[in-house]
């Protein structure tokens, strides 16, 4: 089998459908719609075209930053010490 074009939306029989982000001769990369990144050795890799466009998704939200107060030392207890 020959590289994929990026972009392309395909059906494999296992994980359904999902677009070619990477492909070279020797390794492709799929992301899936429902099973996410999956990587594939190119010559061995089964798929087809798949049918219709491909869903929207939705882009990952980046976490916000949280300011914490500094920790209040608190006293170390030292056995026998009085």
């Amino acid at each position: 089998m020959q590289a994929r074009a990026a972009g392309e939306y395909i059906r494999h029989f296992q994980y359904g459908c999902g677009i070619v982000t990477e492909s070279n001769p020797s390794r492709t990369i799929i992301d899936f719609d429902e099973h996410g990144i999956k990587k594939f050795v190119t010559s061995l890799m089964v798929v087809e075209a798949a049918e219709g466009l491909p869903p929207k998704r939705r882009r990952a939200k980046r976490a916000k930053a949280v300011e914490t107060a500094p920790a209040a030392k608190s006293p170390v207890f030292v056995p026998g010490a009085k």
